[in-house]
């Protein structure tokens, strides 16, 4: 585990076009100060991020962004069912992801680095293996976007192929980028997932709409020692395979 340095924290990329810089400083924001992020800038990085490949271009992406009062109402109701789960974990089954985001069966590498990930996570926030407690309050803390001024939520006709999942990363991944650019940061959160049968009538979308994934998205609150949680990336060499 290795730990962000304040400045890198609330680094504003000078120069929109420093795409390494974007890359470099971008983590997952655990902690969000409150300063509302102005609507022109979000739709500003959203036109930047619709630039994104798709297959034969078709940009199978939809959304939805909550804000204020509507997002806290969000906000209580996910918690609510959230904590009602953790009271009776019966009613889990009554909430269920519409694709497998994490396989049946881990198998290392990946179950290594899964777990390297909430150990060190849970390290720094000093909770123990144990603690259901503080454990279901991190947990939760997905459910409240991390304080976040601004949640959004994204969704894929059913329709569509797998292929079009891996499009939607690329758009989520623009999206990250942009708003590093614009000095803000983010957290892409299948945490959201389980509770699809909640959110989609909530936020409007329709029958055919699938929910992808939830995002976090504002100012990173620099004081908070959450934000300095980074994890660890393989070496290139690792993964990368040269055909000559």
């Amino acid at each position: 585990m290795t730990s962000l340095t304040s400045s890198q924290v609330s680094t504003v990329i000078k120069d929109p076009a420093s795409v390494d810089a974007a890359i470099e400083s971008r983590f997952s924001a655990r902690a969000f100060l409150p300063r509302p992020v102005e609507r022109e800038v979000l739709a500003d990085l959203l036109r930047v991020a619709s630039r994104a490949p798709s297959g034969t271009n078709t940009q199978p992406w939809q959304v939805y962004v909550l804000q204020g009062a509507r997002k806290d109402e969000l906000v209580r109701t996910i918690c609510e069912a959230h904590d009602a789960i953790s009271v009776d974990p019966q009613l889990a089954t009554e909430y269920r992801e519409e694709y497998d985001y994490y396989p049946e069966k881990w198998i290392s590498p990946y179950i290594d680095r899964r777990r390297e990930c909430g150990f060190g996570l849970y390290g720094v926030l000093g909770i123990g293996k144990g603690d259901r407690d503080k454990m279901h309050a991190q947990h939760q803390r997905n459910f409240r976007f991390f304080d976040a001024p601004v949640g959004l939520m994204f969704t894929i006709d059913r329709i569509m192929g797998r292929g079009s999942l891996l499009d939607y990363g690329m758009f989520l991944q623009s999206i990250m980028l942009a708003a590093r650019a614009r000095g803000l940061h983010t957290c892409p959160q299948a945490a959201w997932n389980g509770f699809s049968k909640i959110i989609l009538p909530y936020i409007g979308a329709r029958e055919n709409e699938m929910l992808v994934c939830g995002m976090a998205l504002g100012y990173a609150d620099e004081s908070a020692l959450v934000n300095t949680f980074q994890t660890t990336r393989v070496a290139a060499k690792s993964f990368t395979h040269w055909i000559e």
